[in-house]
């Protein structure tokens, strides 16, 4: 059975805008990948660990999974926190 893992992806902090970020993606956990000797590279021979598949809400991620027979663990993002403040703020310290 494919152990996978449920999240929904964070924005690296280059980007400012959250469109690609509603989705929720399943991502299959490889148990030993191993060192391509040709190149170094880390691989492996289990063609799960390329495979992203993407959701549109976290129900039909786990009920996917369920259907599939997956073992799967769903890991929360964390909720953004938003200071405001004034852009007075920076001069009156």
């Amino acid at each position: 059975m494919k152990k996978a893992i449920i999240f929904k992806p964070s924005k690296s902090a280059m980007q400012s805008g959250l469109k690609k970020y509603n989705k929720w993606i399943i991502e299959f956990l490889v148990d030993e990948p191993g060192i391509n000797p040709l190149m170094g590279w880390e691989t492996s021979t289990d063609t799960y660990s390329e495979l992203k598949l993407e959701f549109s809400s976290k129900e039909l991620a786990i009920e996917y999974a369920k259907k599939n027979k997956i073992d799967f663990e769903i890991v929360e993002s964390q909720k953004r926190k938003i200071v405001k403040k004034s852009y007075a703020d920076n001069f009156t310290k």
